[in-house]
This record gives structure tokens, sequence and C-alpha cells, in this order.
């Protein structure tokens, strides 16, 4: 896939942002980012490293969890978006997938994706159109539209909360680590859709991942998140054949794969921090 820079219009940018938990906890410590308009971006790093709290910041929802902006700004289509309520990103066509695959379990997946639709305003053919498009990219949710969601596999419920969020037909979507929790295969699959939605459809993505190695193939730009800091972002392509990203985050370096035991000491050696 070719690697697209920031040279495209920003339809989101997050500037020098600070977020602190509790009014004590400093999580996110002068992060910025931008995601160019029908590009796919990826927020890569380690569990904790701030990824989700970034991905909630830009949707508002972290004053659920007693979270807040404290610093910087977030803007969206050249408006500053981080003092709006969440439904109103919503309205503008930001979307959050969430981590763990959050479905209402009660319900059948067909009606889970019916959910989806509720703030839009076009008649029932609209909506039945968009269902076919959603089963088109999703065939295994059409097999399975009529099973409750929380007796589908785990596969399923990613596919069913990504297939809810295209209802709403969303400019973009925060995609928080699709691959958790999902065999090898399965997470090929749940890529390959995200690339055809986004070639497709032109739905912008900015997702969040731990899975380094498949999420800097099939996304254009990446920005890698330590600690509440970016401490590297690039191209995609660039990232990939970086030594320290193959080193620390793809577990290969020059002489070949390095166990955990080799690379533990990596924070006191990585260049782009020293």
């Amino acid at each position: 896939m070719p690697d697209a820079g920031r040279t495209e219009e920003a339809l989101l940018e997050v500037n020098n942002i600070e977020v602190i938990y509790n009014h004590v906890i400093l999580v996110l410590k002068g992060v910025s980012l931008a995601v160019p308009n029908g590009g796919i971006t990826a927020l890569l790093g380690g569990n904790g490293a701030g990824k989700t709290t970034t991905l909630k910041a830009i949707s508002n929802l972290l004053r659920s969890e007693r979270g807040e902006v404290t610093k910087g700004s977030i803007v969206y289509r050249g408006e500053r978006v981080q003092d709006l309520p969440p439904a109103e990103l919503v309205k503008r066509g930001v979307i959050q997938v969430m981590e763990g695959r959050h479905c209402f379990e009660h319900l059948t997946i067909e009606e889970n994706l019916l959910t989806g639709a509720y703030t839009r305003t076009e008649g029932k053919g609209a909506i039945e159109a968009d269902l076919d498009m959603v089963y088109t990219y999703f065939p295994r949710l059409k097999d399975r539209r009529r099973s409750q969601a929380g007796y589908t596999s785990g596969g399923e419920q990613q596919m069913c909360a990504i297939g809810r969020a295209l209802m709403s037909r969303p400019e973009t979507i925060l995609l928080d680590e699709p691959s958790m929790g999902l065999a090898p295969q399965l997470v090929e699959q749940i890529f390959e859709i995200v690339k055809s939605v986004n070639e497709n459809e032109g739905v912008t993505f900015l997702l969040a991942e731990q899975n380094t190695n498949v999420a800097l193939r099939y996304a254009h730009y990446g920005y890698i998140l330590e600690s509440g800091r970016i401490v590297m972002d690039g191209p995609a392509g660039e990232l990939r054949e970086n030594p320290d990203v193959k080193e620390f985050y793809l577990g290969v370096a020059e002489e070949g794969r390095k166990s955990f035991r080799d690379v533990r000491s990596y924070r006191r050696r990585k260049r782009w921090l020293s």
C-alpha cells in the first residue's frame, strides 16, 4: 500500500494536549497528531501508553471516567471540538468503536447494527441499503443476523461493532484495539475490511493498536506513543523499515529476531529519546 504523508488536508488535528485523571494523574503529556482526510492513521504503542486515552479525548468520552483535557486543543474540520458533547461529535460524523467489542448482548446482530442508525433522519430505504452494505463487507454477520450478539464469537462481535459504526454513515472512525483477543487470521480479515471501507466508502480511520506489525501494513501514517508522549511518527513504510521500530516494536534487529531478555533494557537505548 502506498504511504500517504501529511500533505493532504488534515481532517482532525490534536494540538499539544494534556489529559489528567482525577485532577491528579497526568496521562497524556503534550500529544500532537494530524489525521488526513481519507487516510488510515495508526496510533501505536504498548499497553498503558495512552492510546485509548487519546481516542477518548477526541470523542469527548473522558469525563465519564473523571478525565479531562487540561491543555491544548482538538480541531475537527477547522473547529475546536473538545468541549462539545459526545453526541454532537457523532452528528458531525466522528464515531468511536470502543476497545473490547461492546455490543448489546441481549439484542440480535441485526438489532445491534440498526442501533447505529438511530441519529439518522433518512427514510427506511436508505437505512436498509446501508444494512446491505454492511452485510457486503461482513458476510458472516448476515449469516448470524438473527443470533443474539452475546452468543457470537469475539471476531463476530468485533465485526458487529464496526458494522454498527458504519450504520451511522460516519466520516471518521476512531477504532480502538481491533485486533485484541482475536486469532491472527481474523485480525487480517478485520484489517482487510478496514482497508476496503476506507478505499470504497472514503471513511477516515484513526486506529489505536498494539499489533504494530499488522497496523503498519495497512496504515498510511503512524504515530508511536510511549508513556503519554509521541516519540516517533512518519509514513508507515518508513516506520516499518526504521531499525528502532523493528527492534523494539516488531521484535526484529539487524542480526535477527530478539528475545524479550535481549530488548528489555531498550528504554535506556532508544535513540529517539536520547
